[in-house]
């Protein structure tokens, strides 16, 4: 939720998401692990910001991300990179917890579109096959 939060902000306001995240465990005293989980998933999150907003306009072609609900783009920014880059959550964990997110968070609709959209990323990252390179680090 925090993580959240704070990658909301940064998309409104356009605020350091370090500084956010920072103001919200110090607010809310957070437990240090907490603000180290937190700081992973936002952190990681905008440092892919690019490739995960690629990956939500190619899944959700009919939304461009200007106008989708911003709750909604931020929710799925936060669990696309956990599917794809961070891994320490299994992808499915990951795609429950945004729909919950989105239940709790957006509209109505949000979370059958969240749930859609990361069933999509999810299948498609399936299919890939593991390169030549990754597959030799195993």
């Amino acid at each position: 939720m925090i993580a959240l939060q704070t990658l909301y902000e940064y998309d409104i306001a356009n605020h350091a998401p370090e500084e956010i995240l920072q103001r919200h465990a110090e607010e809310r005293n957070l437990q240090p692990k907490v603000v180290e989980y937190a700081s992973e998933l936002v952190l990681g999150a905008y440092n892919h910001l690019t490739d995960i907003d690629a990956h939500i306009q190619s899944a959700a072609r009919e939304w461009p991300l200007q106008q989708m609900a911003r709750i909604d783009k931020n929710i799925l920014r936060l669990a696309i990179y956990e599917i794809l880059f961070n891994n320490t959550v299994p992808a499915k964990a990951a795609i429950n917890e945004a729909v919950e997110l989105a239940k709790t968070y957006g509209s109505e609709t949000s979370s059958r579109f969240i749930n859609g959209v990361l069933g999509t990323i999810f299948n498609r990252a399936q299919q890939q096959p593991i390169s030549k390179a990754e597959s030799e680090v195993n």
